[in-house]
Parts: structure tokens; C-alpha cells; sequence
């Protein structure tokens, strides 16, 4: 049978949608008569895959080159070619992550993270087993992932137009037309709260939902991503439809494309993408959580033999002018390895714990900044002092000349990872049209980095690091929280600034 007969099932009505504006290489490369399944061989695209013998290991360092594509519906859609693979790697990325639930339904949480596994569970003219058929006979990999801010819907295949033909106009039949039935909701719920059950026995996840519901309160990133069990049971198909049908739209999303194209056949490829979806509107701009003023200590009682230990508080959004300076920061404090600052007091010199890292998470509304570890009961308190203590000198202190230079060196060795393959790329394309970031932001980030001196970071930290504002939590079988506070309190009193 036929390529063309076994994709026969997609109705003529959206072979006929999806094929304007055509792509220029669409009729070129379609042979005048159709390989069937049993030679593979025979389709264009498979000798390219050849060229994995040719790479040039030195090209891979230099960032790719990012075109800014003129789609006309006014969409952001960013592309870089590679013709190394006979593949092309799109990634929709919507301003629709689980902070949009409750603009859909109040005290529904977990939405996105719902309509992301619930998405390609059928349509209309398609069910579950249709639509799996048409991404397996192509070789495509459909994906969808809900996250805090952002809604990724991704889709890699081949070039070969017998393959992307069938492969995009599914993407985009599940994309407008999910239906979202209570059979698979019911099964999703069900998961859900298994694994909201399973929570229990995980004292660092019971950490990380505390401390985002203590740093947040009543702001859209204070729930789980994946929900809660109250918030879940009151998902129906309305609420999914809804929400597809005002947050997965064109106009609220932005456009990434990797691969075997050319500039302007991506351009084209964008805009029948965006053609073929509903425009909508932008989402609204999320609130603003307030910073905390003094200390707060959360006790979570567990019976184990390690406590495990949180502190942090609210940071800055990814729109920062800061952020580069925060970045090399956080490496220098708790995110590069045993030369970190947090690695050396509490392991190195103290043996109190066995690994201790700091994570700085910049989103669209004002992100957090935490440091974490796990350390034995009885040394509990101590630790937790020698970490207030670390940060305290980390943010009064001049910053080490020689670690600031190690950790810039380390940071810029590391950073082709970020652009290693296609699907990488495409990623990072991505996050840079969603954060608004130039197109020149992969090419500029050596220069930018090796510029960036002590002085900024000192800056960065000064401002954005508040040692006196911290949400500390505690997972464990006892803890004297008066003491603690007492011991905190102490530190800062200690190391005040002479006024």
C-alpha cells in the first residue's frame, strides 16, 4: 500500500487547510511516483542521514546563527538551519502554564498539566489510536509539557514531505480540536492523585510544594504544576476546551524551527502554522507577589534519619537587566561543583552534609532563589547556621577575583551543551522567544559573559540577595523552630553594616 493510501484516513477539507501558503520545497521534492513502506531506502531523505559522517566537531562550538522569520501574522518565530539531519524540529511554546489555571476555573489546579497529557487522546473525526497511528507511520515524535509558565508543544520529523505532511497536520487537527472526554480525564485524576499520594513518601517534593506555597501564597505559582487532588477532581471537558480554546492560540504563543529548511521556507512553514490556528488573543501579564519582611520557618514532620533543609525567597523575573550577574552568582554560591561556596562550608570544611546546591529560577513573574541540602538530625541546627551564615558573607563580602574568573571559564566551556543537537537548539529558541530575548542572544552570551565584571555581580547580588528574608524549611522528625529563629537572628545582628 501506498504512502499516500495508508494517510488517506486525514479528510481532504484539511489536506486542503494546512496546504496554503504551500512550502516552496513541498512539490519539488514529492517523487513522481510513491516509494512504498518496504524500501525505505528509496526516500530522499534517508542518504542525507550519511552526513553524520562529516560533521565538523569545531563548528559545533561557534553558536548557531538565529534568523528572526517575518511572519506576517505577527507571531515571534525564530529558525535555525541545519542540514546536517534530515530532520525538522518545531517547538509552539504558549504562555499557558499551570499559573493559568485558575483564570479558566477558580481552585482548579493542575489544568495544563492536564490538557498537556490529554491533548492527543482524540478529536472529533480522530480517536487516541488514529492519531498514535498517523505519528508512528511517519516516525514523528509528538510531544506536549505544561510547566509554570509555559505550554511546549513540540513535534520532530523527518523532511521528507510523505512524512511531514501527515505528522503536521496532526499536530495541528489535536491542537484545535481535542475533545478532552471524562473517560481520559477520569484516568489522568486517578494518576494524579496516586502520585499525590505518593508525596508522602518523599520528603523533598513535600519540601518544594511548601516552599512555593509559603514564598507565593495566593499567586498563580503557588500550587504544584501537576495539581492538587481537590483541584484536579473539579477538571471537566468544559474547562479543558476552554482553556485550549483561549490560551493555545496563536497570538499567545511564539514559534521555534530547527532543521532541514531554508529561511524562507521556514518563514512559510510559520505562517501556515499560524494560519491554520485560531488567533486569540496575548495572555495578560501575571501579578506581582510581594517579598517577604522578616524570617519565616515552616516545620514539616518526618520520621527519617536525614532532615532535609530549604531556604530561599522571592528573586527577580527572567526580565532582569541582572540576570547574566545573577546566573554566575548562583554558580559561584551553590551551582558549580565542590569550588561553590555552599559545597565548601557545609562539606568540605564541616562534613555536614554530602551535597548542598543553590538554584536561581527566573520566570515571567518574580522567580526564587533557594539553596538546599539534607544533612543528619543532630547536626540540623547547626547546618542551618553555617548555610544563613555563608550567604550572609556571600552577599556582604567582596566576591573572590580568582572563583569569579574559574566559574565564568567553566560557564563559557559549558555552554555549547546548550546548542549540542537540533532538538537543544530548538529548545533554547524557544525560551528566547518566549523571554523576549534578541536573536543574537546564543552568538552574544561569550562576549556578554567575559565582559562582566566583579563590580556587577557584587551589584546583582547586593540587590537581589536578602539574607534577612528568608523562608526556611525544615523537613524532619523534631525541630526547635525558636531556637533556629533565635540563631538566624543572631547571624544577621552579628554581621550588621555599621550605620
Amino acid at each position: 500500500m501506498s504512502i499516500f493510501l495508508q494517510f488517506s484516513v486525514l479528510p481532504s477539507l484539511l489536506w486542503a487547510a494546512l496546504s496554503w501558503p504551500a512550502l516552496a520545497w513541498a512539490e519539488d521534492d514529492i517523487p513522481h511516483e510513491v516509494v512504498p513502506l518496504d524500501q525505505p531506502g528509496q526516500l530522499k531523505a534517508i542518504p542525507l542521514l550519511q552526513s553524520l559522517k562529516n560533521l565538523n566537531k569545531e563548528s559545533q562550538l561557534q553558536a548557531p546563527y538565529v534568523h528572526e522569520l517575518n511572519n506576517r501574522y505577527q507571531v515571534r518565530s525564530l529558525f535555525v538551519e541545519s542540514k546536517a539531519l534530515p530532520i525538522i524540529d518545531i517547538q509552539l511554546t504558549f504562555n499557558a502554564g499551570s499559573a493559568r489555571d485558575e483564570e479558566i476555573q477558580k481552585g482548579v489546579f493542575g489544568l495544563s498539566s492536564m490538557a498537556a497529557k490529554l491533548i492527543r487522546e482524540g478529536t472529533e473525526q480522530y480517536s487516541a489510536r488514529d492519531i498514535a497511528d498517523v505519528f508512528d507511520r511517519t516516525g514523528a515524535q509528538f510531544s506536549a509539557q505544561a510547566y509554570r509558565d509555559m505550554f511546549i508543544v513540540r513535534l520532530r520529523v523527518m523532511s521528507d514531505p510523505e512524512k511531514f505532511e501527515p505528522a503536521l497536520a496532526m499536530m495541528l487537527e489535536v491542537l484545535k480540536n481535542a475533545t478532552f472526554k471524562n473517560q481520559g480525564i477520569q484516568l489522568v485524576v486517578s494518576n494524579t492523585n496516586v502520585g499525590q499520594k505518593q508525596l508522602q513518601e518523599k520528603p523533598g517534593r513535600l519540601m518544594d510544594i511548601q516552599f512555593y506555597r509559603s514564598i507565593y501564597a495566593s499567586h498563580p505559582y503557588a500550587q504544584p504544576i501537576t495539581g492538587t487532588i481537590g483541584g484536579t477532581r473539579k477538571v471537566n471537558p468544559e474547562a479543558l476546551k476552554s482553556f485550549r480554546d483561549q490560551f493555545l492560540v496563536a497570538q499567545n504563543m511564539n514559534i521555534a524551527i530547527t532543521g532541514n529548511l531554508t529561511a524562507k521556507e521556514a518563514q512559510q512553514l510559520s505562517e501556515r502554522i499560524t494560519g491554520n490556528m485560531k488567533q486569540g488573543t496575548q495572555a495578560q501579564a501575571l501579578p506581582e507577589p510581594q517579598l517577604q519582611s522578616d524570617i519565616e520557618i515552616v516545620h514539616i514532620p518526618y520520621h527519617a534519619s536525614q532532615a532535609h533543609v530549604m531556604l530561599g525567597h522571592l528573586g527577580p523575573s527572567r526580565f532582569t537587566p541582572n540576570k547574566l550577574a545573577l546566573n554566575v552568582a548562583n554558580r559561584m554560591f551553590g551551582g558549580s561543583g565542590f569550588n561553590a561556596v555552599l559545597m565548601q562550608e557545609l562539606r568540605i570544611k564541616r562534613g555536614l552534609t554530602y551535597s548542598a546546591y543553590s538554584n536561581m529560577s527566573l520566570t515571567q513573574a518574580p522567580g526564587v532563589f533557594s539553596l538546599r541540602y539534607s544533612t543528619r538530625q543532630d547536626q540540623l541546627l547547626d547546618s542551618i547556621q553555617v548555610a544563613h551564615q555563608a550567604l550572609i558573607d556571600f552577599v556582604r563580602q567582596p566576591i573572590n577575583q580568582k572563583h569569579l574568573e574559574e566559574t565564568k571559564a567553566g560557564m563559557l566551556r559549558s555552554f555549547p551543551n546548550s546548542y549540542k543537537s537540533n532538538a537543544s537548539i530548538n529548545a533554547q529558541l524557544g525560551s528566547i522567544g518566549f523571554y523576549a530575548e534578541a536573536p543574537d542572544y546564543l552568538a552574544s552570551y561569550p562576549k556578554r559573559l567575559n565582559n562582566l565584571s566583579a563590580q556587577a555581580v557584587e551589584h546583582a547580588i547586593a540587590k537581589h540577595l536578602h539574607p534577612d528574608r528568608l523562608t526556611v524549611i525544615v523537613v524532619s522528625q523534631s525541630l526547635d523552630k525558636e531556637a533556629l529563629k533565635l540563631s538566624l537572628q543572631n547571624n544577621l545582628r552579628e554581621n550588621a553594616q555599621p550605620e
